[in-house]
């Protein structure tokens, strides 16, 4: 049965993270990603302006002459998977770009919202943190390769390729999103990719919903160049009210879904957080 509630969640924390873009004091990283994300996109735009004609003519080769038909609508959908796979080369490699400015920006936006600093790393610590960073960033690639290659493999099948895939594409990209941005905070912590990954699942449809959300953003024009510092801040805000407040872990606590160890400390001070994340948006 669907959460309506965790999907109402989703939906508050991608408007709080359009809130707290505007908000003083996060504006200087906020600007860097956008900067990085306007240049990505010029060059993707043009990559699928020059080929995505020659694509669909070769996707479509692939529908049999029995659908002809069926033609207006796979053209459609075949699109639409074109358009789903250029946004994850997008998403990828904007991670790996803007990687330590989105963990900078979570990690200011927790301070902002608790009042508690994560750290107090110089500019040269954090420059010593990005190789760290980055390979968080090949994980979720690897993590994620698998999947892709197994839909694009499912999207040679006839009339399966042109229906269903394209909703699975939709459904995996939307929580992938979720990893990849609420990955910043929980990195900030030291927190595992399983971790996370395991974390974000207990509440499927508030990360589905999300996810979803930030990726159709990212095929609006003008959005799409904001979106990532929103998606960060919406992410640390989801992780600060769900997350940070209920579970502490340890450098080696091993997370089992829905077994927590006793490795997990439980924290008194949640309403305060609340507190201080009402008083800002306010």
């Amino acid at each position: 049965m669907i959460n309506q509630q965790e999907i109402k969640s989703g939906f508050h924390y991608f408007v709080m993270g359009w809130h707290f873009i505007t908000q003083k004091g996060l504006r200087r990283f906020v600007i860097m990603p956008i900067l990085l994300n306007i240049v990505l996109l010029t060059g993707l735009l043009w990559l699928l302006v020059s080929q995505i004609s020659s694509m669909i003519d070769w996707m479509m080769t692939f529908v049999p002459d029995w659908l002809n038909f069926l033609s207006v609508i796979l053209l459609v959908l075949s699109i639409g998977m074109i358009l789903l796979l250029f946004y994850f080369m997008f998403t990828t490699l904007s991670g790996f770009i803007a990687a330590p400015f989105n963990g900078l920006l979570a990690e200011k936006l927790e301070k902002m919202l608790t009042g508690e600093a994560i750290n107090d790393d110089n500019w040269l610590d954090v420059m010593k943190d990005v190789p760290r960073m980055l390979r968080r960033e090949w994980q979720k690639l690897w993590y994620s390769l698998p999947k892709i290659i197994g839909l694009f493999l499912l999207s040679f099948i006839p009339l399966v390729g042109q229906t269903i895939v394209p909703v699975l594409t939709f459904l995996f990209t939307a929580w992938m999103m979720a990893i990849q941005y609420c990955d910043y905070p929980f990195d900030n912590h030291k927190i595992s990719f399983n971790v996370m990954k395991n974390a974000l699942g207990e509440q499927r449809p508030q990360s589905l919903t999300f996810g979803g959300l930030v990726t159709c953003c990212t095929f609006l024009p003008v959005v799409n160049l904001v979106i990532i510092p929103v998606a960060v801040c919406g992410a640390t805000v989801m992780w600060v009210e769900n997350y940070r407040d209920r579970l502490r872990f340890d450098m080696n606590f091993n997370y089992r879904r829905g077994n927590p160890s006793t490795n997990m400390v439980t924290r008194s001070n949640s309403t305060d957080i609340r507190t201080n994340n009402n008083q800002i948006v306010k």
